[in-house]
């Protein structure tokens, strides 16, 4: 693993450049960089089942704009190594405090005292949440997407223990499991790398599934965390539970022709992303779920209870992204309670899920504004 090159310029986008940064909290951290080494920096962090590759439609703007723009690999992921993809490894190499010190690395690495600004995508948006609450005097803004954050856990000493919302799920009349417990099973990343349809054709249904392009995205507000109000999300959030997810996602299978349409992600911008997990598998990718499911560090997480974030903040998100319900109430808790310098919630028409890369025009024009404001 060790040799691996990084990735080669004819998959990337004129005026990004990708090398490794050698021991970075005990990895070689593979980045893409776009712009001047001498101008602020723009840390970029990307989610599941994505890759640094995941912001190529907007660094180079970002980069035009006066920014040295940073997207890393993150531990877990594509070319960057030192990570342990084992099922029964070490998980807390994937908590959210040593996340932001994978992070802090990077960016300390690329020459820089402090980052413009952290921003995030999908689990990257909890990753660059948690920089900007702990380390605000470094990450002096931040802007996440798709995956509101809601503040750090409340301390749950001597409180009752929440309803078991999985038994609930399973037990409704279409029995249902939600997809990040899913993700924490044994099975999940063997399913997903052994997909009947094959990878390439798996991870096309799976972005497709959760994009603007599949019509029956229109996301609503949940009024909480029971069975009944869950089982409203779609089936990539929330499974049938005999399920895997190849198999949810493969009843919606884009056609040829929807295929063939598609600018954002185009067939050989998918092989990347199926040739890198052909090479490395999920396990690294999934672990970050388990340290949430298992409650393992809930502890660690909640020593901060009640800590906002200082930082000037936004949140961008596809207008048809379900990720901004998931977690019914985040949304408001982001703006109200848990940001205290609040500049923004953009929802953004004609994407879902992926938005950074669906309408990478709309959101470098608000990461911009923000940016500037």
């Amino acid at each position: 693993m060790s040799t691996l090159a990084p990735l080669d310029a004819t998959v990337l986008p004129a005026g990004i450049t990708a090398r490794f940064l050698p021991n970075i909290n005990g990895l070689r951290v593979h980045i893409l960089e776009a712009g001047n080494p001498q101008h602020p920096l723009l840390l970029l962090l990307h989610g599941f089942p994505e890759l640094a590759y995941s912001w190529r439609h907007v660094m180079p703007a970002l980069a035009a704009a006066g920014y040295h723009v940073v997207a890393p690999d993150q531990r877990g992921y594509g070319r960057t190594t030192g990570w342990v993809g084992d099922f029964d490894g070490d998980l807390a190499p994937y908590t959210l405090p040593n996340l932001v010190r994978d992070a802090l690395g990077v960016a300390l690495a690329t020459g820089h005292q402090h980052a413009e600004a952290v921003i995030g995508h999908d689990y990257g948006a909890s990753v660059a949440a948690w920089c900007a609450l702990l380390r605000p005097d470094f990450f002096l803004r931040m802007a996440i997407m798709s995956a509101p954050f809601g503040g750090p856990p409340a301390i749950r000493d001597n409180q009752p223990a929440p309803a078991d919302v999985h038994a609930a799920l399973a037990a409704l009349p279409r029995a249902r499991k939600h997809y990040q417990w899913y993700y924490s099973e044994r099975r999940a990343g063997p399913d997903m790398m052994a997909a009947p349809q094959g990878l390439h054709a798996f991870l096309r249904a799976y972005y497709h599934h959760k994009s603007a392009d599949w019509a029956a995205n229109q996301p609503f507000k949940l009024t909480g965390w029971t069975a009944e109000e869950l089982a409203k999300m779609p089936t990539y959030y929330v499974m049938d539970l005999g399920e895997t997810m190849p198999e949810t996602v493969a009843h919606h299978m884009p056609s040829p022709a929807e295929v063939a349409a598609n600018k954002w992600l185009t067939e050989p911008e998918m092989a990347v992303y199926a040739q890198e997990y052909a090479r490395t598998g999920f396990e690294g990718a999934l672990t970050c779920y388990r340290c949430r499911t298992t409650g393992r560090y809930n502890g660690l997480l909640e020593a901060f209870a009640g800590l906002p974030i200082i930082v000037p903040s936004t949140f961008i998100a596809g207008a048809s992204d379900w990720g901004i319900q998931q977690n019914p109430g985040a949304l408001e808790r982001m703006a109200s309670t848990a940001c205290t310098n609040w500049q923004g919630t953009h929802l953004v028409p004609g994407a879902g899920h992926w938005v950074q890369q669906e309408q990478p025009e709309k959101v470098t024009d608000l990461l911009l504004r923000f940016l500037r404001a």
